[in-house]
């Protein structure tokens, strides 16, 4: 999900940067992660109350808001535990062109729900309900509508759970195909994502956010490798208002159109206020750097914490 996942970065989506969102590993590995990562920390004690779900945070205790968007990095940070979040885009409108066709993709919202289950770990949902893709070449005009493809993630804090000068975290993520013809290609694909930053002088951080999918074939049903990463620079220019500025690639291995892709994305997210509940808002572009990239992303969004 990015955040979970907008057309080809889920955001988150999600984000995965063409009509059709960005995907993962074999169904089974990333299920094994999933459950791997939840397991052990679903199983603590319930009488511990600053860990589990069942004896949330206190609304004096909670975290300042913090969410995998507007970029497309996902963040190391967790939901407090027994807390919810969402995370969305309001409009999102993606222009790629390539052979001489131009393509339009339109997300009417892209909402990730999330759910803190310890200090450390929460679990993420993602799906557009409603996406529109319009193709226009000099053979005419084909759209497609309907609802995206659903992306189950894990999130598990290795370090710096309540912030400071390093942190680091795990997400595997799996995508059920949910979405209809034209927008999913209808294959069980999953990922695992890695980010880690750092604290750096005059309150920036840096942020980086390798990743590892592999995507099914356009051609078959055999598999392929998808390497993505990011470098994340963001300050705070206000006391409510953060800027970040992102370089994004991706290295896309498919027998049939192996393809490079890599953007610069610019966005600003405006805190509307501290105390719980939280309330962000956020704009953002992103901009293609090679032939490959879609030429233009804009998107407005929306996260609140409860």
């Amino acid at each position: 999900m990015a955040r979970p996942p907008a057309p080809c970065y889920l955001r988150k989506p999600m984000e995965s940067w063409t009509p059709i969102p960005k995907a993962a590993i074999y169904p089974g590995f990333a299920l094994s992660l999933f459950l791997g990562l939840a397991g052990p920390a679903l199983a603590q004690s319930a009488d511990d109350a600053s860990y589990v779900a069942s004896a949330p945070a206190s609304d004096s205790g909670l975290r300042d808001l913090c969410t995998d968007r507007p970029p497309k990095a996902n963040l190391p940070c967790t939901v407090d535990a027994g807390h919810f979040q969402y995370e969305s885009d309001v409009f999102n409108w993606t222009r790629a062109v390539s052979g001489g066709a131009t393509t339009d993709t339109f997300l009417y919202s892209n909402p990730t729900l999330k759910a803190g289950v310890t200090s450390t770990l929460d679990l993420e949902a993602n799906m557009a309900p409603f996406e529109r893709v319009v193709t226009r070449s000099a053979s005419g005009r084909q759209t497609f509508a309907g609802v995206g493809d659903l992306y189950l993630r894990s999130k598990l804090n290795l370090a710096g759970p309540d912030g400071g000068d390093a942190q680091a975290a795990v997400i595997p993520y799996l995508k059920a195909p949910t979405g209809s013809p034209g927008i999913s290609n209808r294959a069980v694909e999953g990922g695992v994502i890695a980010p880690f930053s750092f604290a750096l002088p005059q309150g920036f951080t840096l942020l980086f956010d390798p990743e590892i999918d592999v995507l099914r074939n356009a051609n078959d049903f055999r598999r392929h490798a998808n390497i993505q990463f990011l470098g994340n620079l963001s300050h705070a220019l206000t006391d409510s208002v953060t800027g970040y500025v992102e370089l994004w690639g991706q290295a896309n291995a498919d027998p049939a159109s192996p393809s490079k892709q890599a953007s610069l994305d610019l966005s600003l997210a405006w805190l509307a206020w501290k105390k719980s509940p939280s309330l962000q808002f956020d704009v953002g572009a992103n901009i293609g750097l090679t032939s490959a990239t879609p030429r233009l992303q804009l998107y407005l969004g929306v996260s609140q914490k409860f």
